[in-house]
This record gives structure tokens, C-alpha cells and sequence, in this order.
């Protein structure tokens, strides 16, 4: 009698589920405590006076803290390609923790950003493919590279519209990881500028097939305020 094969989750997609899940919950624990650490209003212990006016409401502290926390670090425009495609990506970055270690140091961050995958070829579509996609971001800085150079790694949830499809290749959803690996080195003045090499995958991990994947090739600039 033939056995039955019973289709499962591919182990990919519950690997990188793993790691996006532990890597916001990285992203959230620092966000709460800067919440939590907001400085409370300044009581005036000065005796009250007739019709003088009301002191400033809580909640505006609470919102300066807010707004610190959503500010971002800074801005990125990334472009790239692979076969018969070209991509732009641009957005704003958050740095939310950091650790140094005697190798070096290890930060984090998440990227937010919007962009467009433009076909060219036998199969061009006039009309690009657009793109948006949150990505944390892991990035360690080793002692020995001076501190400047940089090596990092992220996996990140995008929605790219209408399902990409060019030559001989076709997604079959809109939602798809992207997956990227990268060097660079900080530069110019109080090193707020930085250039990064960076390879990026994306597929959708098996949820649905087809699910052939793209490979990109990337450089990234970006200034941090």
C-alpha cells in the first residue's frame, strides 16, 4: 500500500518566522523601557495663586516621549538589481539598542520604506512593481576594522504589488521575506554617512508556490541626523 505524503509548513518559512519574532521582540523591549524611563512633570511647589493659570497637562511630556521614541536615526536611498530587474528603495531607519563587546560592538535597528522594481527584457512591463517593507536589522562592528567597518544581517516581511512576475519567472503572492547580507564603513564628517554592499533574497518561504525567489545585488547610502 503506498504511503500517503502529508504536505507540512516548509522549515524555512517557520525558521524565519523565528528569527523575525525574536528580533522585534528585541526591538520592543528597549522601546518600553525608554517609555517607562520618561522623566515625570516638574511639580512647582510654589503656594498656588488666585486666577493664576493651570500648570502644563502630563500628557504633553507623554507625548514629547513618544515622539522621541518615532523619530527616526536617520535616511537611506538604496538601488540595485538582478536579472532583468532594477530596484529603488528609500526610507528612514531606527537604531533602538547596542551592546559593546570586547570583539567589538553589536547594534540593532528596524528600517521602514518604500520602493519600485522596474522590469526590463523580452516580457517589460511599462508599469513597475511597488514595494513596502519593514526590516530588522542586526550590525556588528569589529574592534580590529577600527570600529567604522561593519558587517550585518536582517530578514524583513514585504508586500510587493502586483505579484512580480518577468522573464520566466513568476511570484505567486504579493507577500514576501526579504533576507539581506551586507558590509560597509561609516564616512565623512562625525562618520554620519555610511555606504553598505549588500545581497538580498526574496521569496515568500514556501507559503505558496510557484516561489522561485529573487537574488539582488545592492549599495545602499545613508545619513544618520
Amino acid at each position: 500500500m503506498e504511503a500517503t505524503r502529508v504536505n507540512g509548513p516548509d522549515h524555512r518559512l517557520a525558521m524565519r518566522l523565528c528569527i523575525g519574532v525574536a528580533t522585534l521582540l528585541l526591538a520592543v523591549t528597549p522601546l518600553v523601557g525608554r517609555a517607562q524611563a520618561a522623566p515625570e512633570p516638574v511639580v512647582d511647589a510654589t503656594p498656588p495663586v488666585a486666577d493664576a493659570p493651570p500648570s502644563p497637562a502630563a500628557p504633553e511630556t507623554a507625548g514629547l516621549s513618544l515622539k522621541a521614541i518615532l523619530t527616526p536615526t536617520g535616511v537611506f536611498a538604496q538601488y540595485g538589481g538582478a536579472d532583468h530587474v532594477n530596484t529603488f528603495w528609500a526610507g528612514a531607519f531606527w537604531d533602538f539598542w547596542q551592546h559593546r563587546f570586547s570583539t567589538g560592538r553589536l547594534t540593532a535597528s528596524v528600517e521602514a520604506g518604500f520602493g519600485e522594481w522596474q522590469t526590463y527584457g523580452e516580457r517589460h512591463h511599462s508599469h513597475p512593481f511597488t514595494q513596502i517593507g519593514l526590516t530588522p536589522t542586526l550590525r556588528f562592528y569589529p574592534e580590529a576594522w577600527h570600529g567604522y567597518w561593519f558587517v550585518e544581517a536582517g530578514i524583513g516581511a514585504n508586500v510587493i504589488a502586483p505579484a512580480y512576475h518577468t522573464d520566466g519567472k513568476r511570484f505567486s503572492t504579493e507577500f514576501n521575506f526579504g533576507d539581506h547580507l551586507g558590509v560597509g564603513r561609516e564616512f565623512g564628517q562625525g562618520h554620519h554617512q555610511e555606504i553598505v554592499l549588500r545581497f538580498e533574497h526574496f521569496s515568500n518561504a514556501g507559503i505558496d508556490h510557484p516561489n522561485p525567489g529573487e537574488n539582488f545585488v545592492q549599495v545602499r547610502w545613508a545619513l544618520r541626523f
